[in-house]
């Protein structure tokens, strides 16, 4: 029996890129013109590393950051080992 893709729990379903590429569309693309493609490959390699990853806060890690959440869960595992 198929699945649709779009089924609700299928490990294809893109929501979470879709998110994001929504996030950097409002927060960075259509907030600059950019002269090259370059340019704009660099901004959002910069956006991605330097904001993104670390000061953005993620409702799905209860509005932690990337970074937060990754030193926390270092510590857990400390904790259990």
């Amino acid at each position: 029996m198929r699945q649709s893709i779009s089924r609700k729990g299928n490990c294809y379903d893109n929501a979470v890129a879709e998110s994001f590429f929504k996030t950097i569309k409002s927060e960075l693309i259509y907030q600059n013109m950019y002269k090259s493609r370059k340019e704009g490959y660099y901004s959002v390699f910069e956006y991605i590393e330097g904001f993104y990853n670390t000061n953005r806060r993620h409702s799905h890690l209860q509005y932690l950051t990337i970074r937060e959440f990754n030193e926390l869960y270092k510590f857990e595992q400390l904790k259990i080992a």
